[in-house]
Formats: structure tokens, C-alpha cells, sequence
């Protein structure tokens, strides 16, 4: 039975672990990847997608999962000779990955769009599913910190998330505009479903659901959405998002990233450790259904693409 196509939300590693899982149940013409834009920068001249890459290279199984970022069998030449020169060091760049960024600034440059880039940064990669980023329009997010206003990878890496942080903007996001391909994507009537993957909802989630007419697509899909928490008791298995929830002053909670989407989703996955707390709120809405989502190897993130695609399937229905 022909079913339609599913779109997956996503930024960061978490989000990147489940399209693979995706990307290994789903054929190219039954998912789009729609990837978060905000960690984008230019750095040492070169134009860098964060999140986009850890989808490129998660997908194309050449991600480092040892370190969390960047390329697998990766070496270090040209950061070795820049620390030689004086240069900036604090944003590491392995040579391997200079090689996609040159390529991408050179594309960029030649006049497409970061849409095209993307796509054609795929097929260089072998990466056959379609990866489109939220806009072709630049979206930065900053964090709104102790020490002042700070560029997201400026927080994130540069300071290594040690400034409190109070607030998040989007600069940018309010004239972006989504791009053909998204708009289709997210208005084509014969959805499966669209998946929000686990990933940080304020830095990863937010910066894209910030660019007009995204969330408003997601209230009036009338295809079930699903979000999966990035949190797990309490905690976020990596990345800052718990001490980004306690420094908001929000619950380092599942249930306070439901609440944060719940105008446009249907139903929160929780993982199983958090089925107490989900029995708790039983009566609220976003329905919340718990099953296994960790994702430790490559077998977890395809178990839980199957269960993310069932969970769309029983709402449907």
C-alpha cells in the first residue's frame, strides 16, 4: 500500500540519530529531512550549517559518534598549522570538514540558494533522502546570557554553555521566509505524519518553528504530528538542554517540552523511564505515549523510527 511521504524536524545529534533510523525505513520519496538553521555562522571565512551537517554526515554514515560532531577518520592539518599561525582555534575544524565547507561557501557564492547546496552536498555524500534546510534566508539564534548577548556557537562552543542563560532570539526569523520545497513539503495533503524529532527545543526547535508560517503550517496539518522529548528523567542525554529548561525557569521535565509544542502536536513520545510522569498527566493534552527511545546504537534509532511511524499510523486512524 502506497503511503504518503513523513517529515522529520530536526537539529543537533539527537534529531540527526533519528533520521538515520528514518532514512533505514523509509525510502528517499517517503521522507524529507526539514533540518534547523539558527547554529549557522561564518567562520574563518567559510559558511558553516551545524545542524545540517550532522544530518549529512549521520545519514551518510560518516559522522563521529565518538566525539558527537564533525567527520569520522578525521584529521587535523590545517587546525595544527592555523595554532602554528596565531589563528583563531577555539571552533575546531577537521580537514575533512574544511573540504565541505569550502565547498559550500564556493557554491554559495556562485549564487545558489542554501537549499540547493544542501541538496547538492547530499548527493557529493551519497545521501539520497532529501535534506532541506527551514529557509534559504539566514536565521541566528543568540543567547540572552549573564554575560551578555552571545551568537549561539559563541555560547555553545566558545564559552562551553557556562554563561546563565535567560532568553533566546532568532534574529532574523521574522523576515525569513520559508523555502518552495518546505512550503510544499509541509502543505502536501497526503502527509503520513511529521515527526519532531528529539532535539533541544529551545536552539534547535524553536529557531525553526520562529520563521513565519511554520507553526501555523503545523496547527492546520491535517496529518498527525508527533514530538519525541529530548529529555529523559529529568535530564537531556546530551547537550545543554536541561540547564537551558532550569535556567528558563520551566520544569526539567518531558512535560514541559509538550507544553512548549502543544498547539500543534497530536502526541508526545516519552521515553519508558518517564511512564510515572506521563500516567500523572494522563488527562492532559498532547496525548502521551511511552516506549523505548534512547538511542545508543544504530539498531535503537531504526526501533524507534519504526515506533514513530506506527505512533503516526494509530493516530491517523
Amino acid at each position: 500500500m502506497k503511503r504518503g511521504r513523513t517529515v522529520a524536524l530536526c537539529g543537533g545529534v539527537g534529531g540527526a540519530k533519528l533520521a538515520y533510523g528514518l532514512s533505514r525505513v523509509l525510502a528517499p520519496e517517503e521522507l524529507t529531512i526539514i533540518v534547523n538553521t539558527g547554529d549557522d555562522f561564518e567562520h574563518l571565512g567559510l559558511a558553516i550549517s551545524p545542524d545540517i551537517d550532522t544530518v549529512l554526515y549521520t545519514l551518510a554514515e560518516r559522522a563521529d559518534d565518538t566525539r558527537g560532531w564533525g567527520r569520522a577518520d578525521e584529521q587535523w592539518t590545517v587546525m595544527q598549522e592555523l595554532a602554528r599561525l596565531g589563528g583563531e582555534q577555539w571552533f575546531r575544524l577537521g580537514d575533512r570538514d574544511i573540504a565541505l565547507h569550502l565547498l559550500r561557501t564556493q557554491f554559495l557564492r556562485a549564487g545558489k540558494t542554501l537549499t540547493q547546496t544542501t541538496l547538492e552536498l547530499a548527493r557529493c555524500l551519497g545521501v539520497a533522502h532529501p535534506i532541506l534546510p527551514i529557509s534559504d534566508d539566514p536565521v541566528r539564534t543568540i543567547v540572552h546570557t549573564d554575560q551578555g548577548d552571545l551568537a549561539f556557537q559563541h555560547y555553545f562552543v566558545r564559552e562551553r554553555c557556562v554563561p546563565q542563560a535567560h532568553g533566546y532570539s532568532y534574529a532574523g526569523a521574522q523576515t525569513a521566509r520559508l523555502s518552495a520545497q518546505v512550503r510544499t513539503t509541509l502543505q502536501d495533503d497526503g502527509l503520513r505524519g511529521i515527526i519532531v524529532c528529539p532535539s533541544n527545543p529551545y536552539v534547535s526547535i524553536a529557531p525553526m518553528l520562529a520563521v513565519p508560517g511554520v507553526r501555523e503550517q503545523l496547527r492546520a496539518c491535517r496529518a498527525p504530528v508527533l514530538a519525541v522529548s529530548p529529555i529523559i528523567g529529568g535530564r537531556a542525554l546530551k547537550g545543554p538542554a536541561a540547564k537551558m529548561m532550569s535556567e528558563a525557569g520551566a520544569e526539567v521535565s518531558a512535560l514541559s517540552v509538550a507544553r512548549l509544542y502543544a498547539d500543534f502536536i497530536d502526541a508526545m513520545l516519552l521515553d519508558i523511564e518517564d511512564s510515572a510522569l506521563a500516567e500523572q498527566a494522563r488527562h492532559d493534552d498532547p496525548k502521551l505515549v511511552c516506549e523505548p527511545t534512547v538511542m545508543r546504537t544504530r539498531e535503537d534509532r531504526i526501533a524507534l523510527a519504526r515506533t514513530c511511524l506506527s505512533l503516526l499510523d494509530q493516530l491517523r486512524h
